[in-house]
């Protein structure tokens, strides 16, 4: 936190930011109840689908046992909670344009909620720190533990520890050898085998990951774990697989993290610096191959399907559309009113979606830029995630805070599926077979992952509403 107190004013954004010292009762103290209590002294437990659909609260509040209802403390989270804006008073010039949405969709059900996963939060405006590679296994930051977490066996796993040294174990070129001690995550991101955390110092850390398929369920194997072990392969690497570091920049925080296939099928992944720089990483040869340099620091990218194109945001109200191969500036992206730290596509390769600190999610297309084609707006604060599911038909969009909103994008974002919880959001993210999503909430006391599974007969319901 310190980092991001020198950088962005912390102390602005500190206060009513937590959940659990508001109502919870909670101490001055930042350590989180890992004992698994609450100040009432209730032991603090899962909550499952069942449970909810009888009433208990998805989080396992105690609310009847409070001196405020949930309703009463909504309303005043909504009256108190204190955006961040670089611009002041950019969430009210925004709200003239939103769409109206019509509330009540329910395309993803709850499922579970687990109390043993306590996800975290390092950079108060960095949220991407949770990532699914099935609709049963989902990786996340817990402190300086980077975990794996499989909802089909309940199993927790630590793939990485970065709170002392970590070096790799395999040589390659550009590869820092010494590696790092105690890294702080910033960012993370994962896709198929490959992990990468990006740190506050520029630092980027990759681990190969074993990924097998048990009929439609992937885990992932490690030394530690119990399981039976697979016959090993080229992509069962222990340790870390290379260690680098973007820049000696004083302003060096890796932002965000797009890993991707190359037109030849080879794996790469951009890195979006606040020193101003996008990188891309060649991971069969693991070597930096393209270094651009913008007016402004980058917050967040985005590539197109079709590789070509690269949506760019960051302390600046305008996002750019750049050619993935030059790096040169195709189109301005105007609209926004503050600076942007989230962006994402959709898989049909023309409409993209960017997030930003006036409290909405803009929604373009790319073949006429003129004007938005949705503007979609939040209930506390900025839009610090965006996530689309594989096949296109919904998008998810998180705020700082207590809600994550689910559109359905095939009938022009009118209809929207409100998440409502209490406590900071650490990321979200939907399987790759649209089955799940995940959402990470960081709380001292209720600090939890969310799981949402998608509703089979959602379309009918929808049509009944």
């Amino acid at each position: 936190m310190d980092f991001a107190a020198d950088d962005y004013e912390m102390g602005e954004v500190e206060e009513d930011m937590y959940f659990a010292g508001r109502i919870m009762g909670d101490t001055e103290s930042d350590e989180e109840d890992e004992d698994g209590y609450d100040h009432l002294d209730n032991k603090i437990t899962d909550t499952y689908a069942a449970e909810a659909r009888k009433g208990k609260d998805i989080q396992g509040i105690p609310w009847e046992r409070l001196s405020i209802s949930r309703e009463k403390y909504r309303q005043t989270r909504l009256e108190q909670y204190k955006n961040y804006e670089n611009i002041p008073q950019s969430g009210r010039g925004s709200e003239k344009e939103c769409k109206l949405t019509r509330k009540g969709g329910a395309f993803y059900e709850f499922w579970q909620n687990t109390r043993s996963v306590k996800s975290t939060i390092l950079h108060f405006q960095l949220r991407n720190l949770v990532w699914s590679t099935s609709k049963h296994d989902v990786y996340l930051m817990s402190h300086y533990s980077i975990i794996h977490w499989s909802s089909l066996s309940s199993k927790k796993t630590e793939v990485l520890n970065v709170s002392g040294h970590v070096a790799p174990s395999e040589k390659h070129p550009g590869s820092l050898l010494e590696g790092f001690t105690q890294t702080q995550v910033s960012t993370l991101a994962v896709r198929d085998n490959l992990l990468i955390a990006g740190g506050f110092q520029g630092e980027l850390i990759c681990k190969v990951v074993l990924s097998l398929d048990e009929s439609f369920v992937m885990i992932c194997a490690f030394p530690q774990s119990d399981r039976a072990s697979p016959q090993r392969t080229d992509l069962d690497r222990p340790g870390v697989s290379f260690c680098t570091r973007t820049t000696y920049d004083d302003n060096a925080i890796t932002n965000a993290i797009d890993i991707y296939h190359g037109p030849s099928g080879s794996v790469h992944f951009t890195a979006s610096n606040n020193d101003c720089g996008v990188r891309d990483f060649d991971m069969e040869r693991f070597q930096l191959v393209k270094h651009f340099s913008y007016p402004w620091p980058v917050n967040h990218t985005s590539l197109s399907p079709d590789g070509k194109v690269i949506a760019i945001v960051g302390d600046n109200p305008d996002g750019m559309l750049v050619d993935s191969q030059t790096g040169k500036t195709i189109a301005h992206v105007r609209g926004h009113l503050d600076f942007s730290f989230a962006s994402a596509w959709h898989p049909n390769g023309y409409v993209f979606a960017t997030g930003n600190q006036d409290k909405t999610c803009r929604v373009w297309d790319a073949r006429n830029l003129s004007k938005s084609v949705a503007v979609l707006k939040g209930n506390l604060g900025a839009i610090r995630s965006i996530r689309f599911t594989s096949d296109g038909q919904f998008m998810a969009t998180a705020e700082p805070a207590d809600f994550v909103h689910v559109y359905d994008v095939k009938n022009d974002y009118d209809k929207e599926q409100e998440i409502d919880f209490f406590g900071e959001i650490s990321g979200l993210s939907f399987s790759p077979d649209t089955e799940s999503l995940f959402i990470g909430v960081w709380d001292r006391t209720y600090g939890s992952l969310l799981q949402y599974n998608r509703c089979r007969n959602y379309s009918y319901m929808d049509y009944l509403m």
